[in-house]
């Protein structure tokens, strides 16, 4: 497979606001050929902050699914892809800033953020100037169906719920504990409890995190309170280990069922004696899936000093959406490139995969596992595949 990087991704730096962009292009938009214009496309996600791992783990695999779907040349039909870096920081007013500033540079396509509520403020800019806008790891629900500009190349909150109850049975009349920190992700995550499992019957509460906090004893209490009889867990972030060391600590995973996603590798480790008591739903590990699209993600990535991660496959879907969004309109006529990928299936490292014409959800497989022994650390285990359709989310109307 392929492996050696054929053409390069500019940086751009942003500091105190100032923003060193591309030249534009210099030549006639839509032409083809040699002297075509470059397709501007500017990644905005997140270099520094809170989400900055899942960021990197982001834009490599998009470098990989763009290695993959040009073949290496870094070009659709014969134009090159001019392709803009800038640190979102997980900061929503900095991010609306910067894709402004790629807006009215004539930009067409946005992609990027792992934040929920940046991701959604982007996609207010996205409708306000017709621009196409693909969403990163951002998971909120909110996101599907918000405009006809907006797409996402991750899974949504529902997905993840939906995978989760497959672990539970029934849950008519159950008691069901969202844990999670008091933000967009967090807030989407008790909605998302509510609209799947809620509408099955469940009851359910929440204990809501400041996400500044960094003790968690008192909240961990609360959970033993609840007398729960599912505890699902929402977390990201730096604070993940802490968080699941209080609960070990407090005796929730000897009280009552834990369910929670796999993170990114570097959780593996954090979950401590609990590690092999927890239920994993899971959005991808590299083990999960064996195709094509997965193995040249991982042999790229590999090449290139990375591992494939928790969200490889979302820059991976990112980079195959763009390379067929331009394919298909030519890299400025969005309406066609809105066109083009409503409804579109595609292969990518999880499996088949669909844009859902309706409302743009991204139908796809998620995956059960559990974390096991490996040496003096952990590694993920597949335990099943849970069909797209079976976790798929409602229909924005």
């Amino acid at each position: 497979m392929r492996a050696t990087k054929k053409y390069l991704i500019p940086a751009i730096v942003a500091t105190a606001g100032i923003v060193l962009a591309g030249c534009a292009p210099s030549t006639t938009p839509g032409a083809s050929g040699e002297d075509a214009a470059p397709v501007n496309i500017a990644m905005v996600y997140s270099q520094s902050g809170p989400l900055a791992a899942y960021g990197e783990a982001y834009i490599n695999g998009f470098e990989a699914g763009l290695d993959y779907a040009t073949d290496g040349t870094g070009e659709v039909d014969g134009r090159e892809l001019n392709i803009e870096r800038a640190d979102d920081a997980g900061d929503a007013d900095k991010a609306v800033s910067l894709v402004k500033d790629y807006i009215g540079q004539g930009f067409k396509i946005i992609a990027g953020t792992a934040s929920s509520g940046i991701a959604g403020a982007v996609a207010e800019q996205a409708v306000q100037n017709k621009v196409l806008y693909i969403s990163g790891p951002a998971a909120a629900d909110s996101i599907t169906g918000i405009n006809e500009y907006t797409f996402r190349s991750g899974r949504q909150t529902q997905q993840d719920v939906a995978t989760a109850g497959t672990f539970v049975g029934d849950p008519s009349g159950k008691n069901v504990v969202v844990f999670a920190q008091d933000n967009a992700f967090g807030q989407g995550n008790v909605a998302g409890v509510d609209t799947v499992l809620g509408a099955k019957g469940a009851n359910v509460s929440s204990v809501l995190v400041p996400e500044d906090a960094t003790e968690f004893t008192p909240f961990a209490q609360q959970i033993l309170q609840s007398g729960a009889d599912l505890v699902f867990v929402a977390w990201a972030g730096a604070t993940s280990g802490a968080m699941w060391q209080s609960l070990s600590q407090q005796g929730v995973f000897d009280a009552m069922p834990v369910v929670t996603g796999l993170g990114d590798i570097s959780t593996y480790g954090a979950y401590g004696e609990a590690s092999d008591k927890i239920s994993f739903l899971n959005h991808y590990f590299s083990g999960a899936t064996d195709n094509a699209e997965n193995t040249a993600m991982i042999e790229y990535l590999e090449a290139n000093g990375h591992q494939a991660d928790l969200f490889s496959p979302d820059g991976f879907n990112a980079a195959l959406m763009i390379v067929r969004a331009i394919s298909e309109g030519g890299g400025d006529d969005v309406d066609k490139m809105i066109e083009s990928l409503e409804g579109w299936t595609f292969n990518g490292p999880k499996g088949e995969t669909t844009i859902r014409a309706e409302d743009h959800a991204m139908i796809q497989p998620m995956f059960q596992a559990k974390l096991v022994a490996d040496g003096d650390g952990w590694k993920p285990e597949l335990v099943d595949v849970v069909d797209a359709e079976t976790v798929a989310p409602a229909i924005v109307e």
